[in-house]
């Protein structure tokens, strides 16, 4: 038998455990939107913690990370550097969303913050935000599934076929399970991917070089030593510089708890102490991202040009002869990457794309039944213009993840005034958050208009924070009863350190 048959077929084994798995968890969840959105807030530390890291190290750690550390060098270091701090914020944010949520029926971020700033119109532009950026960021799971699977076949299995069978996977699991889904399977993947990277991680660079050590020395003694000499190299292939680097460190650390779909599980979590918890605890999920940019080194002196960088992991696995039942593993632990972000997206989407997008604008209330059923038909709708935009987009994993976060870092101020800021209004927040989509937007499709070399985020949260501050200040303040759910649940010294309503 072909060796890729033997890989394929493992890996088809692995769609189908993670098929069974999603569809048998939805068995005990409510029939309710907060059952099918929210697991009905029973998510305890385990889980939550494997759904917080899968969903976050997905095609962009798996295939992405790798493709960097091969061709930029030492700038993939900076995906280590924001991962560190960026759930931080979540810590302080994330046990009062919880709160909150569960006194007013909240399961999604949108809704949380249309009510705080009183405005139906924020609630559809924050729909409309977080479906734009995730269609990219999703295009990027199923890009990565398709890059895997027709590198491991021989091209036997187009792309094209490989993201379809793989999504497929996933749109059917979530679209019968929902939350419950995305938690049992994020926790198989999450275990799978973690135990993969690290034989991946220590194996290939003994197998080519020796060692990590040798692997090292060998690259600065070689033509491509810069590669090792931060920030390491841009997208165009000039030297990265330190200005354009640290801003999309800030960006991304500013925009990583920010986006909706990880922001959601403050509303899944058991309790306030799980959310804590966990939120401590995620910084070890970096530990899988070493062994990740290992690979990606080791495979810069014997295998100089392989395009695109992104399929580096594939190629190595092909070319080095390993056992095809190895190799079958190791894939499908690369391909439990994609799933596991792919699916959290997918769900998160759809919620927010009803519950914030469609239903505000309806003149009549939508029943629980029928809010689930439009979720449902969402799910289909955006796996379908995500699948589109898969098969036909050139552009590199890392580089559509990057343009994403500009955009979702927007929602932080809205989000840290929410509960820090009671002087906020609604007309306030919703110019800044126009304020900086444009100014992040210009910038990013227009490069060359930037005084600095940084990235398109920082300009679009300096228009932003601007914005949002002036316009608050010169509107009228919200009514302190209004306010009042999302401040008792502060500290007295947070409390008294936050500004009064009339200041």
């Amino acid at each position: 038998m072909e060796p890729w048959i033997i890989i394929l077929s493992i890996c088809g084994a692995y769609l189908v455990v993670a098929l069974g798995l999603g569809v048998w968890s939805g068995r005990t969840v409510s029939k309710s939107v907060t059952g099918y959105v929210a697991g009905d807030r029973t998510l305890g530390t385990l889980v939550l913690y494997f759904v917080l890291g899968a969903s976050v190290f997905s095609s962009f750690a798996f295939l992405g990370a790798p493709g960097w550390a091969y061709s930029r060098g030492a700038a993939a270091f900076y995906i280590i550097a924001y991962g560190a701090v960026g759930m931080i914020p979540f810590y302080f944010l994330g046990p009062h969303a919880r709160r909150v949520g569960e006194e007013l029926g909240f399961v999604t971020q949108a809704e949380m913050l249309a009510h705080r700033y009183d405005s139906s119109a924020l609630s559809v532009i924050l729909a409309v935000l977080s479906v734009v950026v995730f269609v990219p960021y999703l295009t990027l799971q199923m890009k990565g599934a398709g890059f895997l699977l027709s590198t491991i076949s021989e091209g036997h299995l187009p792309q094209w076929l490989g993201a379809l069978i793989a999504y497929g996977v996933v749109l059917v699991y979530v679209f019968a399970s929902g939350m419950m889904a995305i938690g049992w399977t994020n926790t198989l993947q999450g275990i799978f991917m973690m135990v993969v990277a690290w034989f991946l991680g220590l194996y290939l660079p003994y197998e080519l070089h020796g060692g990590v050590q040798p692997m090292f020395e060998a690259l600065a003694a070689s033509d491509a030593g810069a590669m090792l000499e931060g920030p390491g190299l841009a997208a165009n292939g000039s030297s990265w510089t330190w200005a354009g680097y640290s801003s999309a460190v800030i960006v991304s650390a500013v925009g990583f708890s920010m986006w909706p779909h990880l922001f959601m599980r403050a509303f899944t979590a058991r309790s306030e102490r799980t959310l804590k918890l966990t939120v401590v605890l995620y910084p070890t999920f970096q530990l899988f991202l070493v062994p990740i940019l290992l690979i990606g080194f080791a495979g810069v002196l014997p295998f100089p040009d392989v395009s695109p960088a992104d399929t580096i992991v594939p190629h190595l696995l092909t070319e080095l002869e390993l056992s095809p039942v190895l190799v079958g593993l190791v894939c499908a632990g690369a391909l439990a990457a994609s799933m596991s972000s792919g699916d959290a997206i997918l769900h998160a989407a759809a919620s927010i794309g009803v519950r914030d997008g469609i239903t505000p604008l309806r003149t009549t209330p939508m029943s629980d039944t029928r809010q689930r059923l439009w979720i449902r038909g969402l799910v289909v709708a955006v796996s379908a213009v995500a699948y589109y935009f898969a098969v036909i987009s050139e552009v590199s994993i890392v580089a559509l993840l990057l343009g994403a976060y500009g955009g979702v870092a927007q929602i932080f101020p809205l989000v840290f005034a929410t509960f820090y800021w009671p002087r906020a209004t609604g007309a306030g927040a919703l110019s800044g958050l126009l304020a900086g989509i444009g100014a992040n937007t210009l910038f990013l499709v227009l490069p060359s208009l930037r005084p600095f070399p940084l990235h398109e985020g920082i300009y679009g949260l300096a228009a932003n924070i601007l914005v949002f501050t002036t316009v608050s200040l010169l509107t009228k303040p919200h009514d302190p009863n209004h306010l009042e759910d999302y401040t008792s649940g502060l500290s007295t010294t947070e409390a008294n350190a936050t500004p009064s309503p009339s200041e």
